[in-house]
């Protein structure tokens, strides 16, 4: 995939993503969004990787690498594919990973990835879903795409801040009102009943934790 066209509608919450705003994001988004604003910690999505990443792993979505670098995986070598929308992310999570050589895939999350059926055995997309365009029933199609890629047994990961169905200090509806009307997020109506509704459409199985306002869920494909 080349460039990424402006009248793209998943081009909002990919654009910001440049060089500079990279140097910093770990401390902006680890540092202070997520344990102030959101409340949940960068030890809580490590914990999640922990627990599920595996030896064949897509990471879509992947900002800097931050959670990917600081994970545990279950092999000394694991297999690592690195997919965004936007390329400025791809090149710097890969730059940081490189002593795992991960593979990159530039596409949008939301059409059809283009990646083999049944080749991975954990898939994740962490802070991916409420930076996507659209409704959550309507952009939770990312996990019929996800569930396409994993083998069977795998599992599906991540994290998104919810905008209902979680509480909210006054702070952080501020927070997620600028950024919603800024375009960086799409996430005001994504709730915590749609999400339960799209991950029980797609996966034989699923789990959701809720901390601040961010859900952290699993969905599990059949053996």
């Amino acid at each position: 995939m080349g460039s990424v066209e402006k009248t793209d509608p998943a081009y909002a919450g990919q654009a910001p993503y440049t060089r500079g705003l990279l140097a910093v994001y770990d401390a902006l988004v680890y540092g202070f969004n997520c344990p102030v604003l959101w409340r949940c910690p960068k030890s809580r999505f490590i914990e999640l990787y922990d627990a599920n990443v595996s030896p064949r792993h897509l990471d879509v979505g992947v900002a800097t690498g931050r959670l990917l670098d600081e994970c545990r995986f279950p092999v000394t070598v694991p297999e690592i594919t690195l997919m965004d929308l936007n390329r400025n992310s791809l090149d710097r999570a890969a730059r940081r990973l490189a002593r795992y050589a991960p593979h990159t895939h530039q596409a949008n999350a939301l059409e059809r990835w283009g990646l083999p059926s049944g080749s991975f055995e954990s898939v994740a997309m962490t802070n991916l879903l409420h930076c996507l365009p659209g409704a959550l029933p309507e952009k939770s199609v990312v996990f019929e795409h996800a569930h396409a890629v994993l083998a069977p047994g795998g599992v599906l990961f991540g994290a998104t801040i919810l905008g209902e169905g979680v509480e909210h200090t006054r702070l952080c509806r501020l927070a997620l009102a600028t950024v919603n009307r800024r375009g960086a997020m799409s996430n005001l109506t994504d709730s915590l009943k749609d999400l339960d509704a799209g991950l029980a459409r797609v996966f034989a199985s699923h789990e959701i934790q809720v901390q601040g306002a961010i859900a952290l869920f699993t969905g599990h494909s059949p053996t």
